[in-house]
């Protein structure tokens, strides 16, 4: 969560700070500020609200001259959002400023401690207390009064820091808390993430745990904690940079929407070569393969989703047991971890905190861990034995549509590598899954092109009042993704069952005239989900079905058909969530809201 940017060089800092920080609004957050070193003093200016608030405020950066600077967008955590709280934050003789990403878990132990030494808070944040400490310990060495601060404080930290005795110098630490450093041609950037410096520089480091960056105008060090001087790889982005701009759609979502086809055709091509599915990432042989006796699955929210059809999948193909974990979950309940399992994490951005913890979990376990990230170089990426990237390029919109496809196709491939190495998939049938999965990207398409239908739908149920969605089996696993996408755009009440479920207690919800969207793209369990549907029906129901391309039947018993391309009843999320994304996106438009920040959320959750 949260934003940082920084840049040290030869041009003016204030608007490329602010430029980086909208960049990096799609993280969430509710007030802003930047801090410029003008060869004389550090000056800051911050806002609760919007970042455009900050840019009128310094009519885009020109009221703040000087060549170095930090910024910042906060998503409140400690205290509400207020200019007092808002980074960037000083120590008392403002010859200190820092911004500062995830929670200082001691803090006010060491506010108290810094109260007792005289020092005076203006702030309810944990952050102040880190300006504070830079000050007290300060030696005149600014890398050993970094190492002191981290030394004390405990939890996650992604810093930023500029001292006035240090003019040209821009300091950066990180634990637990994702932070970049950028090389360019006129000086060098700080970033929480890629998107943030994309237009200055392709040429990025990424700073591990318990690591300090010292970044001037021509060059950047890097430092352990014991202070000694070392080495980081540089990484060349290969995103192309119009990825990161909304190209002439009115919100990232929907440009990231209309993505899915390319997206997954780029995560399914370099696994199927030559008529088989391989995965070079993972360095095992299918001997080896074989003797996985069971998968964990662990991730948060639409990730979690895609895990629980990766389940459905992989125990279906490849008859494997798997466990699907929420990751806050997985890394608190103690969980029988056996040293022939592996553990499969899933992240869009490779830095979510309780994932991250859930593999740690598992690797202190002695458990091998894999994880399907989109983010590369992200921690997740760094402490897994195996990524597989998803290739789904950078997504902005805080509501997740390419990455999740791109997870779940990854998930198919998985499925039919572990089948194949166990015996249980004949030639006929990997040809004709391999075949199946290649016309998944036009199908998409397909679906996609058809959006104007979906939009005359929704709205008609803009100013809904709740909204269910039913399935089984697999077609459970789209009803949750579909359920998350509706209410954390549109902030309907929004719900998933298990459609076998609802006579134990929850057709009771069903009124006159609720919306209920029916999933019924499985064929063995279509005449269930019938029922289902006649059940909530005779309660008053308005029924939405999706359904695949020759059920016309179901029109006697819905009231609204959408229809998905026939397709192996493996791949069939990822055609069904498709109008459900549309649906979703639509009736948040239409609500007027901001479809890419929806109120209270996050990208990249980087905290508990």
């Amino acid at each position: 969560m949260c934003g940082i940017v920084g840049y040290v060089g030869s041009s003016e800092a204030a608007p490329i700070l602010l430029d980086g920080l909208s960049k990096l609004e799609y993280r969430g957050y509710d007030s802003a500020g930047i801090a410029v070193f003008d060869g004389e003093n550090i000056k800051i200016e911050k806002t609760p609200g919007r970042l455009n608030a900050l840019v009128e405020m310094t009519h885009d950066g020109k009221l703040l001259p000087g060549h170095m600077g930090i910024g910042h967008t906060r998503w409140a955590t400690h205290g509400k959002a207020t200019v007092e709280n808002a980074h960037p934050h000083y120590n008392p003789s403002m010859t200190i400023a820092v911004v500062h990403n995830g929670i200082i878990e001691n803090y006010m132990e060491l506010r108290a401690k810094m109260e007792r030494k005289g020092f005076a808070f203006r702030s309810e944040t944990d952050t102040e207390v880190v300006a504070m400490m830079l000050d007290y310990y300060n030696t005149g060495d600014p890398v050993e009064t970094i190492i002191k601060v981290m030394h004390r404080v405990e939890g996650s930290y992604a810093l930023g820091i500029m001292f006035k005795e240090l003019p040209g110098k821009m300091f950066a630490a990180r634990k637990n808390s994702p932070l970049i450093v950028g090389k360019g041609t006129d000086g060098n950037y700080i970033a929480s993430d890629v998107p943030a410096i994309l237009k200055y520089t392709r040429d990025v480091y990424y700073i591990k745990d318990e690591e300090i960056a010292e970044i001037t105008e021509d060059g950047i060090s890097f430092f352990n904690i014991d202070a000694e001087e070392i080495e980081e790889e540089l990484h060349t982005i290969e995103w192309d940079t119009n990825s990161a701009d909304k190209g002439g759609y009115e919100f990232y979502m929907m440009k990231e929407m209309m993505e899915q086809p390319e997206v997954i055709r780029n995560t399914l091509n370099p696994h199927i070569v030559k008529g088989d599915i391989v995965f070079d990432e993972l360095k095992i042989s299918d001997e080896d393969l074989r003797g996985i006796s069971r998968i964990h699955i662990a991730a948060c929210g639409s990730a979690y989703h895609a895990g629980i059809t990766g389940k459905y999948v992989i125990e279906g193909m490849a008859r494997i047991p798997v466990e699907v974990d929420l990751a806050s979950e997985f890394r608190y309940r103690n969980p029988i971890l056996d040293k022939n399992a592996v553990l499969i994490c899933v992240s869009q951005s490779g830095e979510t905190a309780d994932t991250l913890e859930a593999m740690r979990v598992a690797s202190r376990a002695g458990v091998p861990t894999w994880s399907i990230v989109n983010a590369q170089g992200s921690t997740m990426t760094r402490e897994s034995d195996v990524t597989i990237y998803t290739n789904a390029g950078p997504e902005i919109s805080v509501a997740t549509t390419k990455a999740y496809s791109a997870q779940i196709a990854v998930f198919y491939l998985l499925a039919m590598k572990f089948a194949d190495a166990k015996g249980l998939l004949s030639a006929e049938d990997k040809k004709s899954y391999i075949d199946d999965l290649k016309r998944l990207p036009e199908q998409v398409e397909m679906l996609l092109n058809n959006k104007e239908r979906i939009q005359k739908f929704a709205n008609r149920y803009v100013s809904a009042r709740d909204v269910f969605f039913i399935g089984r089996g697999l077609d459970y696993a789209i009803a949750l993704e579909a359920s998350l996408k509706l209410k954390e755009i549109s902030y309907l009440h929004a719900e998933a069952y298990a459609a076998g479920e609802l006579k134990h207690g929850t057709i009771s919800l069903i009124e006159n005239n609720t919306l209920v969207t029916a999933l019924v793209t499985q064929d063995e369990l279509y005449d269930k989900m019938i029922s289902n549907v006649v059940e909530v029906k005779s309660r008053g129901a308005f029924v939405m079905a999706v359904t695949s391309v020759g059920h016309t039947d179901i029109e006697e018993h819905a009231d609204y058909v959408l229809y998905v391309p026939e397709t192996n009843k493996y791949f069939t999320n990822s055609l069904a969530i498709i109008p459900l994304q549309l649906f979703a996106y639509y009736v948040s438009a239409g609500k007027g809201y901001d479809v890419d920040h929806p109120r209270n959320l996050a990208k990249s959750v980087t905290v508990e």
